[in-house]
């Protein structure tokens, strides 16, 4: 099923109070996005913490949460990274009655695609790597591909041919803005300030603790910072001095007009270059690799997009004849090993939440709840305790490029 039918949620205005900030705070987030929203949630929720402000410089969910693909998956070749992102996946999966609001969660499936012998070793290597992790994953030959998704190209005469492909069934797609509203919606009700138009431009510290932030609507004092601003997070640890090891570049994505109900799931593939899924309205949803330069432009070079579009008529000639309505960018940050910072740092009192680079949204539930924990307790959840900033330190790598080959 693409297209489900659900209640339409409430204009988002009403969804939650505009407060003016408070001078102080136990806990203050910094940043408005999906991870930011399901911190203060979990914070909340789960760990008694409901003083809590979420700062965010423009309007609520208007970064990177607004300029994804919305894709969710779990399938990921490390235990570590397979076991986060699973949790997140499970979570997914109750979300809706967790947050009593809808957020549209169709799991329709993903398709890896597998283009060379290569591809296909490193397919079956992952499918076996995720079945011992009780990650749900099947390899497909070129028929069963065809059976999933009918209008992909299988044909063995092309410059791309499919050989095979991975699997996951429980993965899938949800609205990007409904689960931002819903745990807006969620979080306010517990009492946690949503504070807009707030841009936080540096710290307040004592020494090495971080006592507060200093904003452009004035200083706020908190017992604890926690930084959730995708690649503007290694922005503001610049200004402690504090030199995280991210790169932030644009990352594209294009919608068509509306069609018909066409594609039944979602299709990734590293060789050519893209990822496709039609969205509930009936628009495709065309994601492209990062552009190759650093910056924090929410747009980016035309080239890619022109080869992103190539590279989907490879795969769906039947989209030919498709219009594009729109494109836009957003601003991933990326770390060494293509896996998140999420943890501590040097300074009491701060933690980080960055690195995600193009997996951030699929990994909304279980960052919140992990993230929350961390700041409550002063100690990584288990989780992500892999993903800490000493890593870069004890050379404790998880190395995830395989899975970052393509932007997912």
């Amino acid at each position: 099923m693409i297209a489900g039918t659900a209640r339409l949620p409430d204009h988002p205005e009403r969804l939650w109070p505009n407060p003016e900030p408070k001078r102080s705070y136990d806990v203050v987030i910094v940043g408005a996005g999906g991870h930011g929203l399901a911190t203060a949630y979990h914070l909340a929720k789960e760990q008694g913490v409901r003083d809590v402000a979420v700062l965010e410089k423009g309007w609520l969910a208007g970064g990177n949460m607004a300029r994804n693909t919305t894709i969710i998956r779990s399938n990921y070749l490390w235990d570590e990274s397979a076991r986060i992102y699973e949790h997140a996946l499970e979570l997914w999966e109750g979300l809706e009655e967790d947050l009593g609001y809808p957020i549209l969660f169709s799991q329709r499936g993903v398709l890896n695609l597998a283009h060379s012998l290569q591809d296909v070793r490193e397919g079956v290597r992952r499918v076996n790597a995720n079945r011992l992790n009780g990650v749900d994953a099947e390899w497909l030959d070129p028929a069963g591909v065809k059976e999933v998704c009918p209008i992909i190209d299988v044909s063995a005469d092309v410059r791309h041919p499919v050989l095979g492909a991975t699997f996951q069934p429980r993965a899938g797609i949800a609205k990007h803005d409904y689960v931002a509203w819903g745990y807006a919606r969620a979080a306010a009700a517990t009492g946690v300030d949503l504070i807009q138009d707030c841009e936080v431009t540096g710290f307040l510290r004592d020494g090495d603790r971080i006592t507060g932030v200093r904003t452009a609507r004035g200083d706020i004092a908190a017992g604890r910072v926690g930084l959730a601003a995708a690649g503007h997070t290694s922005v503001l640890a610049d200004t402690l001095g504090l030199r995280l090891p991210l790169q932030s570049h644009p990352l594209q994505a294009l919608v068509s007009e509306l069609l018909e109900p066409v594609h039944p799931t979602v299709v990734m593939s590293n060789a050519v270059h893209v990822y496709v899924s039609q969205a509930h309205k009936g628009e495709l949803v065309l994601g492209a690799g990062i552009d190759s330069y650093n910056g924090y432009g929410q747009r980016g070079s035309f080239h890619v997009i022109e080869r992103q579009m190539a590279a989907a008529l490879e795969l769906f000639p039947v989209f030919a004849g498709a219009h594009v309505l729109r494109t836009w960018a957003g601003v991933v940050d990326v770390s060494p090993d293509a896996s998140p910072i999420l943890g501590r740092t040097p300074f009491t009192g701060l933690y980080v939440n960055c690195g995600w680079g193009t997996g951030g949204f699929k990994a909304t539930p279980a960052v919140g709840r992990c993230f929350a924990h961390t700041i409550a307790h002063d100690e990584p959840h288990p989780l992500n305790a892999p993903f800490g900033l000493e890593r870069f330190f004890t050379g404790a790598l998880v190395d995830e490029h395989g899975a970052a080959a393509v932007a997912h």
